[in-house]
């Protein structure tokens, strides 16, 4: 039988310092993504699939990633769950203004497009792996939601 453990919800200063690294590693993942991409030659360049949207929105999306498990670690039972979900969702949303480019901008191109999208599952990889028990964020056993068998 499964027993709660007593939370040992997480601070905001850890919260704040792991929402830190992971807009980095997001950041930083989506930077090298859009370097091949457009080194390689795969996709014609427009204005969202340059540096400057691609490393304010990776950011902006981990950082609003981080307030959002904070929200979810203080106030829900099984906060990885939950957040796994509201990622998932928030992930297909997001692909409803990509998809919108190829009807509003002239330079966009399903190829483009599709490597917007991917750049956004990378944020939310990311953030899940961060933040949950489910990546490399919380040590297994010393999550708020852990259980003794």
């Amino acid at each position: 039988m499964a027993t709660v453990t007593p939370a040992a919800r997480p601070t905001w200063t850890d919260l704040t310092r792991r929402g830190l690294a992971t807009a980095a590693v997001a950041t930083v993942a989506n930077a090298l993504l859009l370097a091949l991409v457009l080194e390689t030659g795969l996709v014609e360049p427009f204005a969202p699939l340059s540096y400057p949207p691609v490393v304010l929105f990776s950011a902006v999306g981990a950082v609003a990633a981080t307030f959002v498990y904070g929200l979810f670690a203080a106030r829900v039972a099984d906060a990885d769950r939950t957040f796994v979900r509201v990622a998932a969702a928030v992930l297909v949303a997001s692909f409803i203004p990509d998809i919108g480019l190829l009807y509003v901008d002239p330079g966009a191109t399903v190829p483009g497009v599709v490597v917007l999208m991917v750049m956004h599952v990378v944020v939310a990889a990311v953030c899940v792996a961060s933040f949950t028990e489910l990546g490399w964020g919380v040590p297994k056993g010393t999550h708020p939601d852990a259980t003794e068998e």
